[in-house]
């Protein structure tokens, strides 16, 4: 048997922090480190397996054979097993194999810190390091503004096996083609950020990314990690900030993945109650576990710090705070107050907020949260869960339901295109039209619309405008931005071929236009979290489906008054209740030519009158065309 040579990387002071759950750089002392150690070049292994009695480090350069290069347990109770192999190098295969103390289980596992993964269905781990040069320090000082609260947020969602493909070749694009491709088509769009679906390592496509086994390696689908580091610089290049999606909740039962890794539930909780998740089929993270916390938040961390990852979206929240989440009577037990919080968990969210904004105060963590948990995106010190935004459902159900409805009968249902305005500030929001939409027989959000060609494609406009000029930040799916009209297929390309025709075109078109000018007045950003940025003009013109509001920036004068006709009926000479005396100028019109509008209905300087409307003093008049959004704006 090849001798292992004792070495190690954790301090006494490291060990600690590990067993009390505060150590947060894991990754530096985890998984496969390429050392020289004594003049002797090879790699450092190690492995938290506190219910084995044997680890071996098995891979292709020992042809797979177990024993020959056993790890040594550390001393100290803490379940480490560590040592040096020499000879050993980046790019070699490798896997744990564990021989548990408990009915002798024998598992082969993926190193649960590797920095690189086969590609799939393979399943080992590789032996990896990078001394890639970061040319985004530009970025970084500057990041805090763009990531400000009070910024123009307007986020890309993007899975990246289906954005684009080589049709010739019937490839997804590399990192390195995306960061030519995808940054130029984000750039030319002016979206803000992009958020990726999970790019961990994951064995399952149908998943989507959402059932990882690799939690420290960006997919080998497409390139090595120094390769997604290339395609994250380009992005920061071009002013530009990356999200990423980011699974804490749960994990594949998997074989070399993470459950029952030692032949114990070392990372799983053992309750089936909290460690099985029905609808996903899937391992829950044991929160109660100092080690596993620690892990999750090193995780997130590593993202941020060796990806220069500028926000993490958290997957599945409510799922995380519910001991009784998709789950019937009987099928949960209650919290020790006798609730159905999580309260482990929930303390487990409330450490990772705080750990990432001490470490990296310009980012964001984004929940998506689908229930009314009350303080979301409340600071923990106030007694929240301390995320910087959170997803809101509400407004997403409730407008697409009153969109997909025929012109006719919303005036029956003018609530459900306002009541978002009655808790909007209760967090900061953003407005996400996501993934989960386009899919499962849902239809594409173009395929929701009624109407004949015309009418769906204003509606669709009519929908991006108001969701634009609603509070809050925006996310919009790949697709959706130039009408996608099929469901969402994980395995194809989108419908690049669309914008030939006119109407795709003018859709895509719209939403250029859109994030250009949510970029382009402040009154649509600087206020977007806090009541005193937004005020009704009417909101209860049912009969006609007219609603129109203020948004207010932190500068009277970058005051805007938007108008939204919901029915596919002109309304001319509308008047409308007016903050101040002075004259209006048209600034926004969604149903121009260039949108696949009919360009009527245009308004010249509207110069407002004393007579008192929506009680208000001033008022004026205006021709709001079919289906459409008007932004108006105070001139000298």
């Amino acid at each position: 048997m090849t001798k292992v040579i004792t070495h190690s990387l954790f301090s006494e002071f490291d060990i600690n922090l590990f067993k009390s759950g505060k150590h947060f750089r894991l990754y530096e002392k985890f998984g496969s480190h390429p050392i020289t150690l004594n003049k002797v070049k090879g790699t450092y292994f190690a492995v938290w397996a506190p219910g084995a009695k044997q680890v071996s480090v098995i891979g292709d350069f020992n042809h797979w054979q177990d024993g020959e290069y056993q790890l040594n347990v550390r001393w100290d109770g803490s379940g480490i097993w560590e040592g040096f192999i020499p000879n050993v190098e980046k790019g070699n295969l490798y896997k744990y194999k564990i021989h548990s103390n408990h009915n002798s289980i024998v598992t082969e596992k993926a190193d649960p810190y590797a920095r690189r993964c086969e590609h799939p269905p393979n399943t080992a781990s590789v032996v990896w390091e990078d001394d890639y040069k970061w040319k985004d320090k530009s970025w970084l000082k500057k990041r805090k503004k763009h990531n400000s609260l009070n910024a123009p947020f307007s986020v890309y969602e993007v899975h990246l096996s289906s954005w684009k493909k080589k049709t010739e070749e019937n490839r997804s694009l590399s990192y390195q083609e995306l960061a030519t491709d995808l940054v130029s088509y984000v750039k030319e769009m002016g979206f803000t950020h992009v958020e990726f679906m999970p790019i961990m390592e994951y064995p399952y496509d149908p998943s989507w990314g959402y059932q990882i086994t690799g939690y420290f390696a960006p997919t080998s689908r497409f390139g090595y990690p120094d390769d997604f580091k290339f395609l994250v610089d380009k992005l920061h290049e071009n002013d530009i900030g990356v999200i990423l999606d980011w699974v804490p909740s749960h994990f594949p039962e998997d074989s070399h993945g993470l459950g029952y890794f030692d032949g114990t539930h070392l990372y799983e909780h053992p309750d089936p109650k909290r460690g099985y998740h029905p609808d996903w089929k899937s391992l829950i993270f044991n929160y109660n576990r100092n080690e596993v916390r620690a892990f999750l938040i090193s995780n997130a961390l590593y993202w941020l710090e060796q990806f220069h990852i500028d926000g993490i979206r958290v997957d599945a929240v409510a799922s995380i705070l519910y001991l009784d989440y998709s789950r019937d009577e009987g099928e949960w037990e209650p919290n020790e107050f006798g609730g159905n919080k999580n309260l482990q968990a929930i303390s487990f969210l409330e450490e990772l907020n705080k750990e990432v904004y001490a470490s990296f105060p310009d980012v964001q963590t984004i929940a998506e949260e689908s229930t009314a948990y009350s303080g979301v995106s409340k600071p923990v010190f106030l007694g929240g869960l301390g995320f910087g935004m959170k997803w809101m459902m509400g407004w997403m159900h409730d407008t697409l339901q009153y969109f997909a409805k025929e012109p006719i009968y919303r005036k029956h249902h003018q609530n459900n295109i306002t009541f978002s305005l009655t808790y909007a500030f209760t967090e900061n929001f953003m407005l996400p039209l996501s993934h989960d939409e386009v899919v499962y027989g849902k239809h594409s959000i173009l395929g929701r619309m009624p109407g004949d060609e015309w009418q769906r494609f204003a509606n669709l406009r009519l929908l991006y405008a108001y969701m634009f000029t609603h509070p809050g930040t925006k996310l919009l799916f790949q697709g959706c931005e130039f009408g996608q009209s099929e469901e969402w297929d994980f395995q194809k390309s989108l419908d690049w071929h669309l914008l030939e025709y006119d109407s795709h075109k003018g859709m895509q078109e719209l939403v250029k236009a859109l994030n250009e000018f949510y970029k382009s007045q402040p009154a649509l950003y600087e206020k977007q979290f806090v009541p005193e940025g937004f005020e009704w003009i009417d909101y209860s013109d049912a009969e006609n489906s007219v609603i129109s509001f203020i948004r207010k920036g932190d500068q009277p004068k970058d005051n805007l008054i938007i108008v939204c006709n919901l029915t596919p009926i002109p309304r001319e000479n509308y008047q409308i209740g007016l903050p101040e005396a002075g004259k209006l100028e048209e600034i926004f019109n969604s149903n121009e030519k260039k949108f696949y509008g009919t360009g009527d209905y245009k308004n010249s300087k509207k110069t407002s009158t004393n007579k008192a409307w929506h009680s208000r003093k001033y008022s004026t008049v205006i021709d709001i065309p079919p289906l459409a959004m008007l932004a108006f704006k105070y001139s000298s």
